[in-house]
């Protein structure tokens, strides 16, 4: 006599759910959003296996949602909440960025980019961050990611250090300058800055041919260092005057204050270079 089965394999009770869901494009906004009160309430967090994650991928309702694959398996979330990291290694659990360095097995891990510059060096995501600490706290980085202290592992996280190494190597350098930090953190906010858009306001094209034949006519270092003096405080003016706009989430101001700022570093550049 045959056993009988006392459960329903899981996939197939999801099949019989994923039968009967509805295409979105055809449901108005608010039948819409009663179903995916309905979903996420039946199936928040649901076990797949691997075969069925392509199924659910393709169907609508899964634009909401984000499934994360651990040990084989796919954890299936509401995409509002943060998912925690888990060490590839031992499989310690962490819900604080960064994650670079697990700190239950010393395992370096893989880059997240989805932790910005901002998060690596605990940072709070403003323009200005004078005593931070940057430079400390990458220091403090390096240290733990140097080849000398990684030597002795894995081939796979002798990758991981190096990646990680070179991701916090351009975090430190993009944030300890203001001009790609203003960059940087306006693209944060979805905005994209054109560093080659030229300007069209006389008084500054003006005024910065002027300073570039002060600088070809510079005759000693002592003149170089002078007009040097005249950029960095130019750029710090206007790097307030960008701080000051980010605040007030006046992005159109910001990007002007950019382009301003991008004509006096390069200025700054050719003195440092005739110096």
């Amino acid at each position: 006599m045959s056993k009988k089965k006392l459960f329903t394999p899981l996939s197939t009770f999801l099949r019989k759910i994923i039968a009967f869901v509805p295409d979105y494009s055809s449901i108005s906004s608010t039948t819409s959003s009663s179903y995916s009160s309905q979903i996420k309430s039946s199936i928040c967090f649901s076990l797949l296996p691997p075969t069925n994650v392509r199924l659910l991928h393709n169907l609508k309702f899964c634009n909401s949602f984000e499934y994360l694959r651990i040990s084989g398996n796919f954890f299936f979330s509401n995409s509002s909440e943060k998912v925690e990291g888990m060490c590839w290694n031992c499989h310690a659990v962490v819900d604080s960025a960064p994650f670079l360095f697990c700190e239950s097995c010393r395992s370096i891990q893989p880059v997240d980019k989805s932790v910005d510059y901002f998060e690596i060096f605990g940072l709070e995501k403003k323009y200005d961050i004078e005593g931070e600490n940057l430079e400390g706290k990458y220091k403090q980085w390096q240290k733990k990611l140097h080849p000398d202290l990684v030597h002795s592992k894995s081939e796979k996280e002798r990758d991981y250090a190096a990646e990680q190494s070179a991701r916090v190597i351009d975090a430190f350098h993009t944030l300890s300058k203001p001009l790609s930090r203003a960059i940087y953190i306006l693209k944060l906010e979805g905005v994209e800055v054109d560093e080659e858009q030229t300007t069209s306001e006389p008084q500054l094209l003006s005024e910065i041919m002027e300073i570039r034949e002060a600088v070809e006519e510079a005759a000693d270092s002592q003149a170089l260092n002078q007009i040097l003096s005249q950029m960095q405080g130019k750029l710090k003016e206007w790097s307030s005057s960008f701080d000051n706009a980010f605040r007030n989430q006046n992005f159109e101001e910001a990007q002007t204050c950019i382009r301003r700022m991008t004509y006096y570093d390069r200025v700054r550049e050719e003195i440092v270079k005739k110096l």
